[in-house]
């Protein structure tokens, strides 16, 4: 887990944090002595006011979710604590609209289910219209184990409180409103799972028993939201992983978790991030989750994914299925509630409704003005020695790619020799599976498109402009025998082509400090492998070379003095790959 935060007093935390959403939603204001914040009064229609909360730390649930077409208020704890019912009562009575009755809706934990039953029987007490809802979606615990406490109320809660939180906007009674929160309820299953535990700020770290971590690669499934163990611990990969998930949500089959039954024609999905996984892999993992539930006859209506309930920087995330029934109501289906509109900084889910039925499948395919064939040029070569010395110089890239690695953890940020490797392995994989034809323009072109297709970013964008400009020159000189300084004066030019889209020369500590004296010598000599020496002395001549370009620039400090720069070490090590083969007499082998 990590332990490092740029707030480590709790208290300021949590207080801060509360702060901040009074800044960022002017409809909302924050009690601070109370911790709730809660819609400002306005000369809106009154209606039904949804209050919810608990411990901090699972952002942004609850305070986010406070706005119009949500929640009317939310009450905060320290981190994984539950609030007081003084906290509580006082939100109920003092910070919303009473007169048309108030739900209040709580996660199942038993903190959190007493300060908030005391603070509704308070508030009945006095008078008020006061209706609970106790959310228990979690099927990482199951019946035996769960006993009388029953599930524990994760992610999932966040769709109790968007339904009824449009039922309420639209000015129905507090009967209606905790029906349908409670029917909502019923009908969600959850499950969670996650790499690591987390830290607390301010909280001493604590290890009395180091096997009770995990592991690397080992995940726990079940996991809760306040750290909690899960159901088991496993090594295996995502998709292992959710299939596992899913079996604990759906399998009718397991009578310790078969809490509901998901067989409505209407299934909502959401994908919850715990706090610590990237917007690019929650992606990933969305993906995979839609893929499996297609395998169990399940196809969502509406798919939301995103951060909506935390644990703090939970490295995990958590499935919810939403069995979609009817309200009974004689008014919106809970579809039609979720897609209602609302203004809390925390609801992440702007596609429309229209959007969503219009079920639009269409694609562009059309391919018309495109032409992937590759005329001839009549620049010969041996197709077997260009295959050879050009596979030489691709598994010699490959090798390097560690060392590569470790040099741009240095200066950059650890991706070039991945990226290289990554073009490298593509274009051995393209002249294994296709052979040569002997036509340099027409086979060096083949390459350019593995190119632009398998290597991104900014050392992609540039390999690409240098071959595009290579095959251009070298059909500029077609036709002919492919000799040494047929190939230089090709890379010149392509240099001079690349010229126009990168400032970079020698000694500006890049790919260029390797590139041009290869083909300087190249030019000059013929040999194979003196270029490559060369472009080797130039790459390791970056080493102690102040940055001029290129993110090296961004990230300072002393890097560059200890390491070469990795893409012009990369392509050295390209270059003296292809050295390795070579005629009897070092010349040239035509190619």
């Amino acid at each position: 887990m990590s332990t490092k935060h740029f707030i480590n007093d709790p208290t300021l935390l949590v207080n801060s944090a509360l702060q901040s959403l009074a800044l960022t939603n002017p409809s909302v204001a924050l009690d601070t002595e109370n911790k709730i914040v809660y819609r400002r009064p306005s000369h809106a229609p009154s209606q039904v006011s949804i209050i919810s909360g608990g411990g901090s730390g699972h952002e942004p649930s609850f305070g986010a979710f406070v706005g119009s077409g949500l929640l009317s208020a939310a009450v905060a704890g320290t981190i994984f604590a539950s609030p007081s019912a003084e906290q509580i009562r006082k939100a109920i009575t003092s910070r919303v609209d009473t007169d048309k009755g108030v739900l209040v809706t709580v996660m199942n934990y038993t903190g959190d289910v007493l300060n908030f039953g005391m603070a509704v029987e308070k508030a009945k007490a006095a008078g008020l219209k006061v209706e609970m809802v106790v959310v228990g979606d979690d099927v990482g615990v199951g019946r035996e184990k769960g006993g009388k406490v029953g599930r524990r109320g994760i992610a999932g809660t966040v769709l109790v409180h968007k339904i009824s939180g449009a039922l309420a906007a639209q000015g129905r009674s507090i009967e209606e409103v905790y029906r349908v929160a409670k029917l909502t309820a019923d009908n969600l299953v959850s499950v969670g799972a996650s790499l690591k535990h987390v830290h607390v700020p301010g909280r001493a770290l604590v290890d009395t028993n180091p096997a009770e971590n995990l592991q690397d690669g080992e995940v726990e499934v079940g996991m809760g939201i306040h750290n909690e163990a899960g159901s088991g611990r496993a090594k295996v990969e995502l998709p292992e992983l959710v299939s596992t998930m899913l079996s604990q949500l759906l399998d009718q089959g397991d009578k310790d978790r078969a809490f509901l039954n998901v067989n409505s024609n209407e299934v909502v999905l959401l994908v919850n991030n715990l706090g610590g996984v990237s917007v690019l892999e929650l992606g990933g993992i969305t993906t995979e989750v839609v893929k499996q539930l297609g395998s169990w006859g399940i196809q969502p209506v509406r798919i939301l994914s995103g951060t909506y309930m935390t644990s703090l920087n939970g490295l995990g995330f958590s499935i919810s299925l939403l069995n979609v029934v009817n309200t009974d109501i004689g008014g919106p289906s809970m579809i039609e509630l979720l897609d209602y509109p609302c203004e809390a900084t925390g609801w992440a889910a702007p596609i429309q409704k229209t959007t969503w039925e219009a079920k639009n499948s269409a694609t562009r395919e059309d391919a018309t003005g495109t032409d992937s064939s590759v005329k001839s040029s009549g620049l010969k070569t041996n197709a077997n020695a260009f295959s050879s010395i050009l596979a030489s110089g691709l598994q010699a890239v490959i090798a390097a790619e560690p060392e590569v690695t470790r040099y741009d953890t240095v200066v950059g940020d650890g991706d070039c020799g991945i990226g290289l490797k990554r073009g490298a392995q593509a274009i051995l994989k393209h002249i294994t599976e296709n052979a040569a034809t002997g036509d340099v323009v027409v086979d060096v072109a083949h390459i350019v498109s593995v190119v632009e297709t398998e290597m991104d970013g900014t050392s992609g964008a540039l390999f690409a402009i240098f071959l595009n400009a290579l095959v251009h020159s070298l059909r500029v000189l077609s036709p002919g025998e492919a000799t040494s300084q047929v190939w230089a004066g090709a890379l010149k030019q392509s240099c001079d082509a690349l010229s126009k889209y990168t400032p970079a020369g020698p000694g500006d500590r890049t790919i260029i400090d390797a590139l041009y004296p290869f083909v300087e010598v190249l030019g000059k000599t013929g040999s194979l492998k003196k270029a490559a020496e060369a472009s080797k002395k130039g790459a390791e001549d970056t080493k102690g070379m102040a940055p001029s370009l290129g993110r090296a620039v961004y990230v300072g400090g002393s890097g560059f003095e200890q390491v070469p720069d990795p893409g012009a070490w990369g392509l050295a090590c390209f270059f003296l790959g292809l050295a390795g083969i070579k005629s009897e007499d070092d010349s040239w082998v035509a190619i």
